[in-house]
């Protein structure tokens, strides 16, 4: 390998065992004691040669019985920058400040940190000064996010706050070499081919799926962190985990309750239905009453449903619906090969309504849009999703409130729950 350094902090795959002279590049068995070294579950499945392969991590590459797992440990070399990079004007709020020096005080003095700010509250923008600390003592960073569409958001945002550094982005959708970035940003699933390369890292949205209670992903999360690493959360919803971790002093907490603008969250209104909101291609008339109020009133829809298979249906009917004729709709779901543009789409206002599922439930930021949740009582939707979907509404400033429509046949635990979990938080 002529040049490892772009490499520096990762770890690959190999079915070599000479295959350089680098001494910074190490190398062990990819399974071991029947588990895999890179995601860290118990490996189970042959090939029809006999040998045993990996399959929960098999996206990023097989791994097999006799494969090795190549690291470079190289230290990466950093110039250390003034201010950090950072070229962001803003400012933040009392509260929001409050938070940011304890994210810098607590990155000095390597502690870990849970932030549970609500939704909306501005934790992109408190991360600023502690990223900034980082790159200016010449040190690694990483932003991790369970989604690509947060992945997309976040990386304008950082590029815009940090336009001297160069920033990497990496997620399964966009594939491009890897370099030695100073600061990171991608999806929890390309932590695995990291290891011991960051002296940050920060995981957003950590309550949301797939990196919740997934223990590969706990896994590669704790090997791309440097052994003096730091690690930041991020949250509107904690999870049982770290909230335990914090009553056993594991872990610091830092709380907002407040929006940047310091405006509440939206309390969700309920409406209960007796009869189908679907029935042969036609919508409910009361949900399609409350579907035009909305655009009437001059903002966007998010139109959340529980399956993906329900999307089509709905966007048929809505088009083929003369009260709608001059509204654009779209449908948008996880393995849709439009999904961005589409997203990008409603972000700009080129379209009025979108159907979409659980995919945009969190990390996404639209400044004028109202929500209205079909199936509120669907299994899918958890209290803590519930919680993120109302989220969406009342982002903007200017724009500090709305409508949450949560629509159900049945009144459920989790419904009740997400507004209880509203309500105290707007206390």
């Amino acid at each position: 390998m002529e040049n490892s350094s772009c490499l520096t902090g990762r770890q690959w795959i190999s079915s070599q065992e000479d295959f350089s002279t680098n001494e910074a590049l190490t190398k062990i068995s990819a399974i071991q004691q029947s588990h895999c070294m890179r995601c860290g579950t118990r490996v189970y499945a042959k090939l029809p040669n006999g040998k045993f392969y990996c399959r929960d991590c098999i996206e990023l590459g097989r791994i097999v019985e006799g494969d090795l797992l190549v690291r470079n440990l190289e230290l990466a070399e950093f110039s250390r920058m003034k201010n950090g990079g950072l070229t962001w004007h803003g400012s933040l709020t009392k509260r929001q400040s409050a938070v940011s020096c304890e994210l810098v005080k607590n990155f000095n003095q390597r502690a870990d940190t849970l932030v549970h700010a609500v939704t909306g509250a501005g934790k992109t923008e408190m991360l600023f000064a502690a990223i900034a600390e980082c790159i200016a003592q010449g040190k690694r960073s990483c932003i991790a996010t369970p989604r690509i569409d947060v992945v997309n958001e976040l990386y304008p945002r950082f590029k815009a706050a940090f336009n001297t550094i160069k920033i990497g982005k990496y997620h399964g959708k966009e594939h491009h070499e890897p370099r030695l970035d100073q600061l990171t940003i991608c999806t929890t699933h390309q932590l695995m081919k990291f290891y011991h390369a960051f002296d940050l890292l920060v995981i957003d949205e950590v309550d949301s799926f797939p990196y919740v209670e997934n223990t590969q992903l706990h896994f590669a999360a704790k090997n791309a962190v440097k052994e003096d690493g730091v690690r930041t959360y991020l949250t509107a919803t904690p999870t049982n985990d770290l909230l335990e971790k914090v009553k056993k002093k594991q872990l610091k907490i830092l709380r907002l309750n407040r929006r940047f603008h310091g405006g509440l969250l939206p309390v969700p209104r309920e409406l209960f239905f007796n009869r189908p909101f679907l029935l042969k291609q036609k919508i409910n008339p009361r949900l399609l009453k409350e579907i035009n109020a909305v655009i009437k009133s001059g903002h966007q829809l998010l139109l959340f449903v529980p399956r993906v298979e329900q999307i089509p249906i709905y966007v048929s009917a809505l088009k083929n619906n003369a009260q709608f004729s001059s509204v654009i709709v779209e449908g948008v779901h996880a393995m849709d090969k439009n999904r961005l543009a589409k997203v990008e789409n409603f972000r700009q206002g080129k379209s009025q309504l979108l159907v979409t599922t659980t995919i945009l439930e969190r990390g996404v930021t639209f400044k004028h849009v109202w929500v209205i949740v079909v199936q509120a009582d669907d299994e899918i939707y958890t209290s803590a999703s519930l919680v993120q979907i109302a989220g969406r509404v009342g982002r903007a400033k200017d724009d500090a409130d709305g409508l949450v429509l949560f629509c159900y046949h049945k009144y459920t635990k989790n419904i009740r729950n997400a507004l209880k979990q509203i309500r105290e938080m707007n206390k």
